[in-house]
């Protein structure tokens, strides 16, 4: 559960693994109602909704990912790749085209925001610092003394989940404060599926679920394989569907998380 170092994007996936676009993927992002599927990867960001991966804009490496409450906006940190016109570190950038153009927001050359996510207040993001954000433009300086590995919110709530190397980190209150759940499984990747249904995932893998934002959890089944990036959505009967992208690969969960199969597969 460590922030990895990065270096300028380069459009070259000839190191991509097996299946992927490229072997240090970001970020993930799954729209429940198209079904399209996000990987923001070290070589910018690619549509996984079709059989071959399909590049979206200028590559940049996508520290940072998350989407919006509307349509087809995302937010995005990292670094500029080849080709790319905008700063480094890349600070708060958005798009409204779903990563054709991006406009950039704030600490533009300050900011390489490795955790990032969204909540019904605004913005919640680590750049070291931990910071929250209601407009994306100014930013205020959380009370935590933890490093976030990642950030999990959603747009419908202000709660918000942040794994750490000591356990699960819960906010309330838009990550303006915190609280150590030590009860709760030490994940390395967590996702809400909904505005209260969260799912999260332990270094080795084995994934939990919880249906009151965080505050409770049960464990589920196991993914194979190094995961990277984690999301979910809406699914039945306490079930939701979660995908995960892996060192070689996506799956996908259509039953809360007992088991798993290629995502192109289901």
């Amino acid at each position: 559960m460590t922030l990895s170092a990065c270096t300028p994007a380069s459009p070259s996936t000839s190191s991509a693994a097996a299946g992927l676009p490229s072997a240090h993927v970001h970020g993930l992002s799954v729209n429940g109602e198209t079904g399209q599927v996000l990987l923001a990867t070290h070589a910018g960001l690619f549509d996984m909704s079709k059989e071959t991966a399909v590049k979206i804009g200028l590559t940049n490496d996508l520290m940072g990912f998350t989407a919006a409450m509307d349509q087809g906006v995302f937010y995005a940190s990292g670094h500029p790749g080849n080709g790319s016109t905008l700063p480094n570190p890349l600070g708060l950038i958005r798009t409204s085209d779903g990563g054709k153009t991006w406009e950039q927001l704030s600490r533009q050359g300050e900011s390489d925001f490795h955790a990032l996510t969204t909540t019904k207040s605004g913005i919640v993001a680590f750049d070291g610092t931990l910071r929250t954000s209601t407009d994306g433009k100014t930013w205020k300086t959380a009370a935590s003394s933890f490093t976030a590995a990642a950030l999990a919110g959603n747009p419908y709530s202000d709660t918000v989940l942040a794994t750490t190397q000591e356990g699960l980190q819960r906010s309330t209150d838009g990550g303006a404060t915190w609280v150590l759940d030590k009860a709760a499984p030490v994940v390395q990747f967590a996702a809400f599926a909904s505005a209260t249904e969260a799912v999260g995932v332990e270094p080795g893998g084995a994934v939990h679920y919880s249906p009151d934002g965080g505050a409770t959890w049960t464990r589920k089944g196991q993914i194979s394989g190094a995961v990277q990036a984690v999301a979910a959505t809406e699914g039945s009967n306490g079930n939701p569907w979660i995908w995960a992208a892996t060192s070689t690969e996506v799956l996908v969960s259509t039953d809360g998380g007992a088991t798993f199969r290629p995502s192109n597969a289901a």
